[in-house]
C-alpha cells in the first residue's frame, strides 16, 4: 500500500501539478508517470523486439484481475473494452429484445447511455422512459430515486440503466437500493460507472449490477480507449455479442481449427486484438489506485469537493451537485445568475493555466485525490476574480 499523503501535491507521480490547476477529471485524466512510462516501454519494445520479448499478455490477464478486483466481481465476469459505450451497446445487442419491452434510464445521462436505448426503440418498438431531473429550492439538480423505480415498476421493464454518477450535475444514485428492487423485480440493472470507479467504492455484488461498464480515462486515470465490462456470470452466456471474431471462441487460439464455440467467460466480447498499450496503460493506473486504495482516495476527494462547495457558496455561487453522504461524488457543478460560464472557463485557461468544464451552462469542477487543499482555495480566489470581470 502506498499511504496517501505521499501522492498528494507529488508532482514526481503526477507530473500536471507542475503545468495546470487541473480539475476535469470528469472529462480526460491526465496519466500519472507511471502509466505513461508503460506505454513507453511498450512502444520501445514492439520497436526492438516486436512481441518476442514481452509479457503484454500476462499483464493484460493480470489487468483483468486487478479490474475485477476493483468492482468486486470474479475475473472471468470482466471483458476489457474499448471504451463505455462499447459496454453499453454489448447490453443493448446482447439482450433479447421483444416489441413492447421497457428500458428506463434518466434525461440527465451522457449520450453514451441514450443512443443505444433509442436505437432499440426506433428499430424493436423498445418503450424508452427517461426519468427528468428537477431542481430543489437550493439549486440542486437531481433525479429522484422515488421517480426512478416507479418508472421501473412495470410489468415489461426488462431494463434499467443508469450512471453510477451523473456527468452534468455530479448526482450520485444509490445503487443499493436501486439494484435489490430490479432483483428482486427480475429487472436487469446496467451501470455507466465511467465517473465513479477509481474514486468512489464500486461492488457489482453488493449494488446487484448485471452489467456495468466503465472506460479508464477518468477517474481510473487511464488512457482514452481502454476500459472495463463486467457481465455478471449468470448472464454471460444469456448475451449474445456484438461482434463476432478469433477471439470469441474458446479455442481462440488454433487458428487452424474452425470450432464456433463461444467462451463461457466474458472474454466472448472481447472479439479481436486488444489496444495493447493503451490496457498497459490502464493496468498501471489500476495498480496504482489499488495501492492507494478507494476508500482512501474517496475521503481525499471528498474533503476536496466539501471544501469547494462550501467555499462557492460562501461566495454567492449557486452549487447544483447534490452533497449530502449518499449523494456526493467528485464533481461539483455549480454556477451564479447571469454568469456566462463558457466565458469564465476559457478565461481561467488561459490566463491562469486552470482547467475545469462547463456542462450544461454551469461550470463543473472534478479534482481528483493528488490535488491539494490549497489549489482549491487558489481555485475560489481566481473564481472570484474572473467571474467578477467576465
Amino acid at each position: 500500500m502506498i499511504p496517501i499523503d505521499e501522492l498528494i501535491g507529488n508532482s514526481a507521480e503526477f507530473p500536471i501539478l507542475d503545468r495546470w490547476a487541473f480539475f476535469n477529471h470528469a472529462g480526460v485524466a491526465p496519466l500519472p508517470r507511471r502509466s505513461a512510462a508503460a506505454i513507453v516501454k511498450f512502444a520501445g519494445q514492439a520497436a526492438e523486439d516486436a512481441y518476442l520479448n514481452g509479457t503484454w499478455y500476462k499483464q493484460i490477464e493480470q489487468l483483468r484481475r486487478s479490474a475485477a478486483r476493483l468492482i468486486n466481481a470474479a475475473h472471468e465476469e470482466v471483458a476489457l473494452v474499448k471504451n463505455t459505450s462499447e459496454g453499453l451497446s454489448i447490453v443493448a445487442g446482447g439482450m433479447d429484445w421483444r416489441e413492447g419491452d421497457r428500458i428506463v434510464t434518466t434525461a440527465a445521462e451522457y449520450p453514451s447511455n441514450v443512443y443505444p436505448w433509442i436505437d432499440l426503440a426506433q428499430r424493436k418498438g423498445i418503450d424508452l422512459v427517461r426519468v427528468d431531473e428537477v431542481d430543489d429550492a437550493g439549486g440542486v439538480r437531481r433525479v429522484p430515486i422515488e421517480k426512478i423505480l416507479e418508472a421501473a415498476d412495470h410489468p415489461r421493464t426488462r431494463l434499467v440503466s443508469l450512471s453510477h454518477v451523473e456527468f452534468g450535475s455530479g448526482q450520485r444514485h444509490d445503487l443499493v437500493t436501486i439494484g435489490r428492487f430490479c432483483r428482486e423485480h427480475e429487472i436487469q440493472f446496467c451501470v455507466d460507472a465511467i465517473q465513479s470507479t477509481g474514486v468512489l467504492p464500486v461492488d457489482v455484488q453488493a449494488m446487484n449490477i448485471d452489467y456495468l461498464a466503465a472506460d479508464g480515462h477518468k477517474w481510473m486515470l487511464g488512457p482514452e480507449g481502454a476500459g472495463i465490462f463486467f457481465c455478471r456470470k449468470e448472464l454471460v452466456e444469456k448475451t449474445h455479442p456484438v461482434l463476432i471474431g478469433w477471439n470469441s471462441v474458446e479455442r481462440a487460439l488454433d487458428y487452424d481449427h474452425i470450432d464456433f464455440t463461444l467462451r463461457s467467460d466474458a472474454a466472448r466480447f472481447e472479439c479481436g486484438t486488444h489496444n495493447v498499450p493503451g490496457l498497459l496503460g490502464l493496468k498501471a493506473s489500476i495498480d496504482l489506485i489499488a495501492s492507494v486504495g478507494v476508500d482512501q482516495i474517496w475521503q481525499q476527494v471528498r474533503a476536496l469537493t466539501d471544501e469547494l462547495a462550501g467555499g462557492l457558496q460562501g461566495r454567492g455561487f449557486v452549487v447544483a451537485s447534490p452533497r449530502s453522504d449518499g449523494e456526493a461524488s467528485g464533481i461539483v457543478s455549480f454556477t451564479r445568475p447571469g454568469l456566462d460560464a463558457a466565458a469564465v472557463a476559457r478565461k481561467l485557461k488561459k490566463e491562469h493555466r486552470t482547467e475545469l468544464a462547463v456542462r450544461a451552462g454551469r461550470l463543473r469542477c472534478s479534482p481528483h485525490f493528488y490535488n491539494t487543499s490549497a489549489q482549491i482555495r487558489q481555485l475560489l480566489d481566481v473564481l472570484v476574480r474572473v467571474a467578477g470581470r467576465e
